[in-house]
């Protein structure tokens, strides 16, 4: 015997598992939500913090290209650079905003920049720009800072005592201190996360109402089962969802169906009892009477062997009516030809012949002993009472949307027929098994039981294509 696989542990603790739909949606919607805030925040920041040091290089690039507007190259060769600063920062010591200028003969530098120690400044190649940052600094207490820094090369163009134009490459160097890019990405930090957060609250309780409102027909539904426990309703109300229609279909067939097996148990208990009364009857009044004991025990095991054929008739009409709801598909020519088989041995005189019209489409959406049941009823009815031919016709019925196809069985025979008047006789429920014998009734109330089961139709008429009797039974679509 092969050892059996252990049990699959579960991926978390029964206590962490939410035991609702609504908390499941929730948690799931929940992390979703904070997934997709911290998501949209982190692209948020960080295309903020490349906006801001796109601004602040242009900032100092504009700084640099004032300074390089306003300076003057004297024919000594030293520089001029006005008095009146782009930003007045640039002559506040240690404002954060510092200037330098580097050219061939020195460098100069704004008032800001004095205490301040900053990194050596190389001059660059005319049209070079450079954006860094951020770069150390020694700050006028000795305290370790940060900068940006924005640099350009340029050249001027001076004329010399000797007529010729000559070239003098400079660097303007621009510094701000790194407080000042961090300050508004902090602002709007605290901006962004606090928004994020009130809205996250926001759609949060949004998200709760909506769950609440949507996953209401369930509650119903829920409500409306306990109604159908405590006795207080006999099925689902149809006021519901499309979504859940095939559910509430399946539950109120379901409920009828169970009810069904019920008034179908006790009907049988009810028949066997009342077809046991005439058999116990007869015992009981052999028993009053001055039979001889050889007579009485004749009766005893007629009566015996008749009770034995009631029980056992009974029973069987009890195991035929099981559960029939969400049965697979059965296919019918098998179960046709096997009963057929032996009805032809039991009618071997006769020499009956039965053919078949089964369409290759159709199913039976039931148990396949009440297919037995139907098929052997009817056909052992026909074979029976026909003369020589007998014609089963099966094919797909009735089909409904999101539904199992019905249908069409017909047994037709070429038989003497059934009288129009006695039909209704035939096929009534509660004739005692000995009537039920007479002309073509025998096994008609199994197949009239069973046929009322699975909410059928059962037709008796006269047979069009063979003269005899027809029996056509007609299956709706099912869940």
């Amino acid at each position: 015997m092969a050892n059996e696989a252990p049990p699959r542990k579960p991926l978390l603790p029964s206590s962490w598992r939410p035991r609702s739909l609504q908390a499941r949606q929730l948690l799931a919607a929940s992390v979703i939500l904070v997934a997709f805030l911290a998501l949209a925040g982190f692209v948020l920041n960080r295309a903020f913090v490349e906006v801001a040091g796109q601004v602040q290089r242009d900032r100092l690039r504009a700084y640099a290209l004032n300074y390089a507007g306003s300076i003057e190259f004297l024919r000594n060769g030293d520089i001029y650079v006005p008095e009146v600063p782009p930003d007045p920062r640039f002559d506040r010591p240690g404002s954060g905003l510092y200037a330098f200028i580097v050219y061939p003969k020195g460098r100069w530098e704004s008032m800001s920049t004095r205490g301040p120690q900053f990194p050596a400044m190389e001059p660059l190649a005319p049209k070079q720009e450079e954006f860094r940052g951020p770069l150390s600094i020694t700050n006028t207490d000795g305290s370790a800072g940060e900068v940006f820094s924005f640099s350009t090369g340029l050249a001027a163009v001076q004329d010399t005592r000797d007529g010729v134009d000559e070239e003098i490459p400079y660097s303007i160097y621009v510094f701000e201190d790194e407080g000042t890019l961090a300050r508004q990405i902090r602002i709007f930090r605290g901006a962004l996360w606090g928004y994020f957060g009130i809205s996250g609250v926001v759609l949060l309780l949004l998200q709760m109402l909506i769950l609440r409102w949507s996953l209401r027909p369930l509650r119903n539904v829920v409500t409306e089962l306990a109604r159908v426990q405590r006795g207080q309703a006999t099925r689902l109300s149809e006021l519901h969802p499309r979504e859940l229609t095939p559910l509430t279909d399946s539950i109120n067939a379901l409920i009828e169906s169970e009810r069904e097996n019920l008034d179908h148990q006790r009907n049988t208990m009810s028949d066997l009892a009342h077809s046991l009364k005439t058999p116990l009857a007869v015992l009981r009044t052999r028993l009053d009477t001055d039979a001889s004991e050889s007579e009485l025990r004749d009766e005893v095991a007629t009566q015996l062997r008749r009770m034995n054929d009631l029980v056992g008739y009974q029973l069987g009409r009890a195991a035929s009516g099981g559960h029939k709801l969400f049965a697979a598909p059965v296919l019918i020519e098998p179960h046709a030809e096997q009963i057929v088989r032996g009805l032809e041995k039991i009618y071997a005189s006769k020499r009956v012949i039965c053919e078949f019209e089964i369409d290759a489409e159709a199913r039976f959406h039931g148990e396949p002993g009440d297919l037995q049941e139907l098929l052997g009823n009817l056909l052992e009815n026909a074979f029976k009472w026909a003369r020589s031919r007998v014609l089963l016709t099966v094919k797909p019925g009735a089909t409904a949307p999101n539904r199992r196809p019905g249908l069409e069985m017909v047994v037709d025979d070429d038989g003497p027929g059934i009288p129009e008047d006695r039909i209704a006789h035939v096929l009534q429920r509660g004739v005692r098994g000995d009537e039920r014998v007479q002309g073509h009734g025998i096994g008609l109330a199994i197949v009239q039981d069973l046929v009322r089961s699975y909410r059928g139709r059962l037709e008796v008429g006269a047979s069009p294509e063979l003269g005899g009797a027809r029996f056509a039974v007609t299956l709706p679509p099912g869940l």
